[in-house]
């Protein structure tokens, strides 16, 4: 992977941690190394039992903040991934799932 692959990778992850601390109120990331069709990637799980999204349509419109960041941690994850799937309900916390393949 190069380095801005990684760069990307890592900045995509620092984001989706601190949505798990701060708005999860804590949680789990788990990890994969994965293959497809001969590719290698790494796939990472991010998941809480906080409150969950309300309005996840609202959740994913740039410049939207329930805090007081710049309302790009979701949104921006996902442009610096190649895969994103994000499973919220209210009340029953969220589970964020990244890939990006090499």
């Amino acid at each position: 992977m190069r380095l801005i692959d990684l760069t990307k990778l890592v900045t995509a992850v620092s984001e989706l941690a601190r949505n798990t601390v701060v708005y999860g109120g804590g949680g789990y990331m788990d990890w994969a190394v994965i293959e497809k069709d001969h590719r290698p990637g790494v796939r990472l799980t991010f998941r809480d039992e906080g409150p969950g999204i309300p309005d996840l349509k609202l959740a994913m419109t740039d410049g939207w903040t329930s805090g007081g960041g710049l309302g790009l941690g979701l949104t921006g994850a996902k442009r610096l991934v190649d895969e994103f799937e994000l499973d919220t309900e209210p009340g029953k916390g969220t589970r964020v799932t990244i890939t990006r393949w090499a």
